[in-house]
């Protein structure tokens, strides 16, 4: 990983104190389930709280979310918290840490009525009790559907009615934060975040300064060719943690999602995880159902299995794709009408057809290192959602505990900011960020970005190697040499910045992680090692890794 990426503190060069200066009590970066869950919490004791978002309420890993919330709310059906403690531990590949998956399970009964206090409508079986659907890798139905497969848009409806009507919690929208800002520049220090330096379309730059920062911004999909994520998921927040000297872990767990719909030249859309909970086979191309001796759980296996048993399928048996058949299940368009009205945009009749699928980017499951409030490595920090790393998933992220995650988290860390906003402000530090104009050769911008995102799917996707590693850190250190060393003056930019330092952090542990667990896939370490059951954590200026046991 070349020296740029730990050299580089800040975006953009500037004077803070010629900046507008806005001051709130608690800022969030993030309106997906983690951020609007925090900021309800953080204004509901009357402190004030801004919640950016970096487009609109509406785009977010949240708001496409096809899949559910996963609790236990029918004990009677045998299901409990043991068993959906069980459930994620075995899906996380022995790097789950146990108490954080314990107090999540056990606290997400109490967030889902909350939920249901608040106005949100979840999908109702005919006895009118919540009807509950089972997803891989689950031994129990625990999972609470919307509109069938629309439950994000639905939370993300509810959330932001309930942020609306809190006050003292103001929404930025198409404001992007470039970087938390710390007193001190340098790497490895610990310096308290203060804030942001933002960009508004309208405003332009600002400087937020605020008692505590919630870092709520969602994932890394965009680092990939091939992803289910919105366009806006570029790992801003992991990028911007790292740059401010929080410690980041596990970077190598991908979650690869088994099955978006495949259509050469179109964007790949998600079909979600419950379809093949209903009953849904995968067929290759001739027809035939290979999951049944691919894994002792068939279609319902976890989706890292899922998703190799169909590469493998397609390198032995050709094509580009295998097959989702769902022919065979009954009111199809009734149970998953936003993916019927998909599949009949093009062309599809999900009775008669089949469906072509194959594997994507879905979830990206390290991140900055948290407590279960969501307190980071540095002081008036947090992190919650897809961003952190609680130590919840593990190796591998078990369907449906992310929307729980970042409501349990992000209730827990909006209290907490909640108790801080009785502190006095900080005042304002004089910030300079002196970066001289670059002499290097011009770049174009969606070149590289397309070139990365390439390069990590090859070489940093599904199935992995060291020299494929080796390969794509010396492409994305050719790239950064004639990237970082730029200012530009919009997202674009930025955004591409933030994408190959993502991407450099996610190839170097891979690279380091020299095994086979969950999420991560190496052909020249095909098995687990139990030298390798560690948290690998990495920060700014630190130069080596740090292990950390599995709790």
């Amino acid at each position: 990983m070349h020296s740029l990426f730990d050299e580089r503190r800040y975006l953009i060069p500037f004077r803070s104190g010629l900046l507008p200066q806005i001051f709130t009590d608690t800022l969030v970066i993030g309106a997906g389930v983690g951020g609007l869950r925090a900021a309800i919490a953080a204004a509901a004791s009357g402190g004030e709280t801004i919640v950016l978002c970096k487009t609109s309420v509406e785009e977010s890993n949240t708001a496409w979310a096809q899949g559910g919330i996963a609790t236990v709310v029918d004990e009677k059906s045998g299901d409990s918290f043991a068993s959906h403690i069980k459930d994620t531990l075995d899906a996380g590949a022995g790097l789950c840490d146990e108490p954080a998956v314990r107090s999540i399970v056990e606290a997400g009964p109490a967030r889902i009525n909350e939920l249901v206090n608040w106005g949100m409508r979840f999908d109702l079986g005919p006895s009118g009790r919540v009807s509950l659907g089972q997803e891989g890798a689950h031994t129990h139905a625990r999972i609470l559907h919307a509109d069938g497969d629309a439950t994000g848009r639905e939370l993300v409806r509810c959330l932001h009615e309930r942020a609306r009507a809190t006050p003292g919690l103001r929404l930025f929208s198409n404001c992007f934060a470039l970087d938390l800002i710390t007193p001190s520049n340098e790497p490895g220090g610990g310096a308290p975040v203060m804030g942001a330096i933002t960009h508004h379309t309208k405003y332009g730059l600002q400087m937020i300064w605020a008692k505590t920062t919630i870092l709520a911004s969602g994932g890394a999909g965009v680092v990939f060719r091939e992803t289910t994520n919105p366009r806006i998921a570029t790992a801003d927040g992991l990028a911007m943690a790292y740059r401010a000297g929080a410690a980041v872990q596990d970077l190598a767990f991908i979650q690869f999602h088994p099955t978006t719909l495949y259509l050469a030249g179109r964007p790949r859309s998600l079909i979600t995880e419950a379809v093949r909970g209903e009953g849904a086979h995968l067929l290759d191309q001739a027809g035939h159902r290979f999951m049944v001796e691919a894994h002792p759980l068939a279609e319902l296996a976890p989706r890292d299995a899922v998703s190799r048993a169909i590469l493998r399928r397609i390198a032995s048996h050709g094509g580009t794709h295998v097959f989702l058949d769902v022919r065979h299940l009954g009111e199809f368009d009734r149970r998953f009408p936003g993916i019927a009205a998909l599949l009949a945009d093009v062309g599809l009749d999900p009775a008669t057809d089949l469906v072509p699928v194959n594997p994507a980017m879905h979830h990206f499951i390290g991140g900055v290192v948290t407590d279960l409030e969501g307190r980071t490595s540095l002081p008036g920090l947090l992190a919650v959602g897809e961003v952190a790393s609680t130590g919840l998933h593990g190796a591998n992220r078990l369907a449906s505990n992310s929307l729980l995650e970042g409501l349990v988290v992000g209730e827990a860390a909006g209290r907490l900011a909640a108790a801080n906003a009785a502190r006095t402000l900080p005042a304002p530090v004089p910030i300079i960020s002196d970066i001289r104009p670059s002499d290097h050769g011009e770049i174009d911008l969606a070149d590289v970005k397309s070139s990365l995102r390439s390069a990590m799917w090859r070489n940093a996707g599904i199935e992995r190697s060291g020299p494929r590693l080796a390969d794509a850190i010396d492409m994305i250190d050719f790239w950064a040499r004639y990237t970082l060393d730029k200012i530009f003056d919009g997202p674009e930019g930025w955004q591409t910045q933030n994408m190959l330092l993502a991407a450099a952090l996610i190839a170097r542990s891979a690279a380091w992680r020299t095994e086979s667990r969950g999420g991560h896939w190496r052909s020249d370490f095909p098995e687990p090692r139990e030298e390798c059951r560690v948290h690998d954590r990495w920060a700014r200026g630190a130069g080596n890794v740090v292990e950390v046991g599995v709790r």
